[in-house]
């Protein structure tokens, strides 16, 4: 496999190396930003690596010092939606295939979730099935910020993280770091950022189990478990408004904290995140949840608020977005349903395997 002109220039890296093979997300310029040529690419070649009996797991890694991904290429989305394409639509469609073949792959798939991981990071590393956080890991699905929802699996994940921790973390869209994600079931084992190299190296030659077991170590106390009596007692309120005046009630300052927190996020993002986290948590597998990202994800793409947000935060600077509608209150039940509404012939379909495939380490 070559880098041809679908993927652009060298923006994933792709090598074998004994038992290994080993794809490298390289745009660091963008905190290696998914484009849709990359999805493309990693699915390619996850699909020859499947079938190539040399091949026993895939290392996926990012390039450069701050993190594996930021998520999708934000910037092409906002003027997808400004101008009314369709072009993130179909981005969309081919990276929740992605994600749902990482999370079914037949071989162990090594994340190495060092640094930033948020959006479309978190999709192509925490469906894996070894999933590897440092002290420098900062794991988030942000989007309520930028008026768009958790998607790639992430309502998916979220849903199953312990007590309501997926909650706080899918409205505010704090980052966790290595110890919350491990909490909350976003990552398997911590390994200090200085020892990723040779944990990469030693699985060309060696078993799975037998590099973590040299490298696996304690994390940094995280902060969540010291919060998890105000977060499962505040967030499992019915709606947004009354999570919010629980958060404010508590009389915890953490808690007051994640209330100014969600209450700066766009109010129709915030309830269709909670509706979306609700309804994943009855779907099943993570194809019929993946299903459901993609209805929100295609509304969203017409809605004013992802323009707002991400002009906000990423092309004016200026952090003072202006949602419409402004206030949750003003966040009708019709509003929220219809992101949940069938798309018709432009539904995305994915049927789950069979039976799971049993991966042999």
């Amino acid at each position: 496999m070559t880098n041809d002109a679908r993927t652009g220039p060298d923006h994933v890296l792709l090598r074998t190396e004994g038992r290994a093979a080993y794809m490298t997300l390289n745009r660091p310029e963008a905190l290696n930003a998914l484009s849709h040529p990359m999805v493309l690419r990693i699915e390619e070649a996850l699909t020859t690596w499947a079938d190539d009996p040399s091949v026993e797991l895939v290392v996926i890694e990012g390039a450069g010092e701050r993190g594996l991904c930021a998520g999708g290429d934000i910037r092409v989305i906002h003027e997808d939606a400004r101008t009314g394409g369709t072009a993130s639509a179909d981005f969309w469609r081919d990276e929740y295939r992605l994600n749902a073949l990482i999370a079914r792959y037949p071989k162990p798939y090594v994340a190495l979730m060092d640094g930033i991981v948020m959006g479309g990071g978190v999709g192509v590393s925490a469906h894996g099935s070894v999933r590897i956080v440092t002290e420098r890991s900062r794991v988030a699905m942000p989007e309520t910020g930028i008026g768009f929802v958790p998607d790639v699996g992430g309502t998916y994940l979220l849903a199953l993280a312990p007590g309501e921790l997926g909650t706080h973390l899918a409205l505010t869209g704090v980052p966790a770091g290595a110890a919350d994600a491990l909490l909350s079931g976003l990552a398997d084992h911590f390994v200090p950022a200085s020892a990723l190299p040779a944990l990469a190296r030693e699985l060309a030659v060696d078993s799975v189990h037998a590099v973590l077991e040299r490298h696996v170590a304690e994390p940094p106390a995280g902060e969540l478990p010291a919060a998890r009596e105000w977060i499962d007692h505040c967030y499992a309120a019915d709606t947004a408004e009354e999570i919010v005046a629980r958060l404010l009630a508590s009389g915890v300052p953490a808690a007051q904290d994640a209330a100014d927190t969600l209450l700066s996020k766009s109010p129709t993002a915030v309830k269709v995140t909670l509706a979306a986290l609700r309804r994943a948590r009855h779907l099943g597998p993570l194809e019929r949840v993946l299903e459901q990202e993609y209805r929100v994800s295609c509304v969203a793409l017409s809605s004013p608020d992802l323009v707002e947000g991400i002009r906000a935060q990423v092309i004016d600077k200026d952090r003072t977005p202006h949602w419409s509608p402004a206030t949750l209150e003003a966040v009708t039940p019709a509003g929220v349903d219809r992101y949940f509404a069938p798309l018709d012939a432009n539904e995305l379909r994915l049927v789950a395997a069979a039976s799971s495939q049993e991966v042999v380490w």
